[in-house]
């Protein structure tokens, strides 16, 4: 239906001094201090605001083009609109996506599935860091420079490069679970490449000092931070792994352990005949039906076994790797 000005009418225009402006259904006419009049258009269109200089008079331009390129504008978001999932009348923006995301995350994953321990990292991402940014955005139209833009503003703002990695593996992730959920299509999806982060020295353990730790943890308050450590020597295995033993895990004969809920997934750790014989001696003196291998301590064996390294090594700049492992 054509619109019906009362304002923003023929003679109207023509009547404008230099410096005003007539403004009605969106289309603002504009006298310029050079005698033209400017015409352009402010509206708002599926939730965003859309302002476009649509021209001079002296270019040809009147005020049928600017309705014109109105209608264009909301014929475009309806055609736009023809994918959207049932129930939807709008697309998403990142904000309303991101709460949906973590919801869903929350509502599926539950203890011991992979994913489940990183929700709260998830979490601090995407409400500290993701969706101030790119929250008004829609969902589909996050592209790889906009992420681009991000990576530079953030570490600008003195985020840590590894910091901005793991935010940008967040994002990498809704997004493909986004295009899982059928929220997106797999070409609304951006190119997320993160940065190259330095290699970490890694220091291997002399026998000497791997001697003094093992000396260190023997004599500590908590009695079960001397077999956390042994394990750890012997096998380089992460802290929740070790915690996570069971005597039903271990195979005395072949030396080995399974490993069901490692980072990568399940495996077999190989032990040493001393680790295994050691195991053995522990097993028999703990009390029959006592299922776990590494009792839980007092505090996590990760910050016991650092504090007895601090104390043990004091003025070396180094620890071993695997007591600061997940």
């Amino acid at each position: 239906m054509a619109l019906k000005f009362s304002r923003l009418t023929r003679p109207a225009i023509r009547a404008l001094e230099k410096g005003q402006r007539i403004h009605e259904h969106g289309i603002t006419a504009e006298r310029l201090t050079s005698g033209d009049v400017r015409y352009s258009v402010n509206v708002m269109i599926d939730r965003q605001r859309v302002h476009r200089v649509i021209g001079r008079e002296s270019e040809g331009v009147t005020r049928e083009q600017a309705e014109r390129a109105i209608e264009t504008l909301r014929t475009r978001a309806r055609e736009d609109r023809l994918d959207l999932p049932t129930g939807r009348k709008t697309h998403r923006t990142f904000a309303e996506a991101a709460t949906e995301y973590l919801q869903r995350l929350e509502e599926t994953l539950s203890e011991g599935q992979k994913g489940f321990h990183d929700l709260p990292n998830k979490r601090r991402n995407v409400d500290k860091y993701l969706s101030p940014y790119f929250g008004k955005h829609r969902a589909d139209k996050i592209t790889s420079f906009l992420v681009k833009h991000y990576q530079r503003k953030r570490l600008d703002d003195g985020a840590k490069l590894a910091s901005v990695n793991r935010e940008l593996a967040t994002l990498s992730h809704m997004m493909t679970a986004m295009v899982g959920w059928k929220w997106i299509k797999d070409t609304d999806r951006p190119k997320i490449e993160k940065a190259e982060e330095p290699r970490k020295k890694i220091v291997v353990l002399s026998e000497a000092n791997a001697e003094a730790l093992f000396k260190g943890a023997a004599g500590d308050q908590d009695a079960s931070t001397w077999l956390f450590v042994a394990i750890g020597l012997n096998t380089a295995m992460r802290h929740s792994e070790i915690l996570r033993i069971r005597w039903d895990d271990i195979d005395f004969d072949r030396r080995r352990i399974d490993i069901p809920r490692a980072k990568a997934g399940q495996r077999v750790q190989p032990i040493t005949a001393t680790l295994a014989d050691t195991l053995r001696k522990e097993r028999e003196r703990r009390p029959k039906g006592e299922s776990g291998c590494s009792r839980p301590p007092a505090t996590t064996p990760r910050r016991r076994t650092a504090a007895i390294w601090t104390a043990s090594f004091s003025g070396q700049s180094f620890a071993p790797s695997w007591t600061l492992q997940r």
